[in-house]
């Protein structure tokens, strides 16, 4: 019965924190205050009104421009509002309201945040990572993962690090130092199994994404591509879905 209500709570939730959290991803990469005076355009500088900050509404009444100089405004804003909101109900659907939830909302919020700085710079902070490392660190000593143990985290861990190190020194910047680092949290909150699969789905969907954009002409060979949103995206399906993917594969 209270499924729909708190899916809605949970979908609110997820888009204002997605605002933030787009904020985030864009002033930690230059070292600028995530608390800054009243927020306003970046090219009129006009301070912006209570209705123009609602996630992925003001946008949408804006039509996608700045009211004081018509400036457009990046899409990645109300996209990615969107996507944390999703990311935040799926997590709930798919936990109920268990300490995993709390866990799966912390590592979406990681992922939501990595790939609007990944998109904006080709950068990972260190300064972002760093904290949920240490808050996955500590809670999956307490609450592990479904039937992993803690040790299997420290493994997970281990192994997302020292693959993809081999991976950036056989590719020689291939592979950025914020992609290893992200494998290596991501290991320490999924098991094992999943942060395998991560692996596959991410250069998966990658590998798609890369061939579309060098069919349609857009990049060439040479083009450097962030692949930090890709993680993103393996990550959250191997955590959601990984246990019925695995399955599927192990029949098949």
């Amino acid at each position: 019965m209270l499924q729909l209500p708190l899916s809605i709570v949970f979908f609110f939730l997820g888009l204002l924190f997605g605002s933030f959290y787009i904020a985030v991803g864009l002033r930690v990469p230059k070292k600028e205050s995530i608390l800054p005076p009243p927020l306003h355009c970046p090219t009129c500088k006009q301070r912006l009104l209570p209705i123009e900050l609602i996630p992925v509404v003001s946008y949408l009444l804006a039509k996608g421009r700045c009211k004081g100089c018509a400036t457009a405004i990046s899409p990645l804003y109300p996209v990615m509002e969107g996507l944390t909101g999703l990311g935040f109900v799926l997590v709930y659907l798919r936990y109920d309201l268990t300490w995993e939830t709390l866990f799966g909302v912390l590592f979406v919020s990681l992922l939501a945040i990595i790939t609007v700085a990944d998109l904006a710079y080709r950068l990972i902070p260190n300064r972002v990572l760093l904290p949920f490392f240490l808050l996955f660190l500590v809670g999956r000593f307490f609450w592990p993962y479904g039937d992993a143990s803690y040790a299997a985290h420290l493994i997970g861990m281990a192994a997302g690090f020292l693959l993809f190190f081999l991976l950036a020194l056989i590719t020689r910047g291939g592979v950025g130092g914020g992609d290893v680092k992200l494998f290596a949290v991501i290991g320490m909150f999924l098991s094992p199994p999943l942060l395998i699969l991560t692996v596959f789905l991410s250069s998966a969907f990658g590998a798609l994404y890369g061939l579309a954009l060098l069919v349609s002409k857009r990049v060439t060979r040479k083009s450097m591509i962030p692949f930090g949103p890709f993680i993103a995206l393996g990550a959250v399906t191997a955590y959601l879905y990984g246990s019925d993917i695995n399955w599927y594969l192990a029949v098949y």
